[in-house]
């Protein structure tokens, strides 16, 4: 089976999954969408309304300003993956819970088994957390490491999330300013000299928050 035939059958899990009781509030799954074959994936942290209406990843405001931000850097929707680590809208956007985003994790690990990137671009803090559990946003956003992930290694950025940037300019600034050092971001990591793989260290623990 070819990587976009895999994903589709994902896509049909995802659209009966009952591993949690997000599927009772939700109008539609949200599975992610893209290439089978893109080497970046931006991951988000769950669908919003907009999504949730439309069964699409990052449709709405938010979504509207990730493609404006991917276009800056000579990329389309066509060309990369986006996916979130919920699959389905938590009631009112609310922070998704523990057991929801464990519920889920297996399809996100699927997609990137599946897909194989070269480079994981992650919104916001859930997100981040996910493969930097120990990381700061404001200090680690775009700045690209190597990680090790499920036997994998990534080229790992993480920024702000965009929904973050349409409240305040000043992250919206930051924003549009790491979207430009992908580029330059994955030409160092493409060197054979980098091997290193960055080990987190811990600081004192914060509460996640959508940023």
């Amino acid at each position: 089976m070819d990587k976009k035939s895999e994903l589709e059958r994902m896509a049909e899990e995802v659209a009966s999954c009952r591993k949690c009781s997000l599927y009772k509030t939700a109008t539609n799954s949200v599975p992610g969408n893209g290439s089978s074959e893109a080497e970046v994936v931006f991951i988000g942290e769950a669908p919003g309304y907009w999504e949730d209406q439309k069964g699409i990843p990052f449709c709405g405001p938010a979504g509207k300003l990730l493609d404006e931000l991917l276009a800056t850097i000579g990329l389309s929707r066509d060309k990369v993956f986006v996916a979130n680590m919920i699959k389905h809208r938590p009631p009112e956007n609310r922070d998704p819970m523990p057991d929801e985003m464990e519920a889920c994790k297996d399809y996100l690990d699927r997609q990137l088994r599946i897909i194989k990137p070269k480079t994981i671009v992650t919104l916001g803090r859930f997100s981040m957390a996910k493969f930097l559990p120990y990381g700061k946003i404001s200090n680690d956003h775009g700045r690209g490491r190597k990680i090790e992930y499920n036997g994998e290694s990534y080229l790992f950025i993480p920024m702000f999330h965009p929904a973050a940037a349409l409240r305040a300019e000043n992250v919206a600034q930051k924003l549009r300013e790491d979207f430009k050092k992908i580029p330059e971001e994955i030409k160092r990591f493409e060197k054979p000299i980098i091997q290193v793989v960055d080990e987190p260290v811990k600081p004192k623990e914060e509460q996640l928050t959508l940023v």
